[in-house]
């Protein structure tokens, strides 16, 4: 029986940027080449929101506040290995000062521009799910690092009025 991993992606947004990781540093790192959100795995006892937080910090400086679950999706045997369910969040309340990350080159992206970066396959689909007032749930299926199939399910948002 195959592990589950648990993991988030946070995207930090402002003045119609959004702040990317080029993934360039790390040896055989399955992601290399690729621009994606800051993010990580569940640290044990860790809920979606600490992990976002967390990882954000580490990964760029920045300490964010009330990131906000945009949708959740299920990446089955991602790697080869494991099954993936992440957790993807937006970010505009955050305070620091941007450091030289671990695991990448930070740039902010104007977000007219995220369609021509290099992201993964799914990542041009889910993008734009970021900006949606509705959430999501999804899951994108890969075979030898392509994407194969994809399915989602988008929810209405609610009024808060009985």
């Amino acid at each position: 029986m195959r592990k589950p991993i648990l993991a988030t992606l946070v995207y930090l947004k402002r003045n119609g940027k959004t702040l990317m990781l080029l993934r360039n540093k790390k040896p055989n790192d399955y992601h290399k080449g690729n621009y994606m959100g800051l993010g990580g795995k569940f640290l044990p006892g860790e809920t979606p929101e600490a992990c976002a937080i967390r990882e954000a910090f580490e990964e760029s400086g920045y300490k964010i506040s009330n990131p906000l679950l945009k949708g959740m999706i299920t990446f089955p045997l991602f790697d080869g290995k494991s099954d993936w369910y992440v957790f993807l969040f937006t970010a505009t309340e955050f305070t620091g000062d941007e450091i030289d990350s671990p695991e990448g080159s930070l740039k902010w992206i104007p977000d007219k521009m995220l369609s021509e970066i290099q992201l993964w396959e799914g990542d041009y689909l889910f993008m734009p799910w970021l900006i949606d007032s509705r959430s999501f749930t999804a899951c994108f299926e890969y075979q030898n690092g392509r994407l194969i199939r994809h399915s989602v399910t988008f929810y209405p948002v609610k009024s808060e009025t009985p």
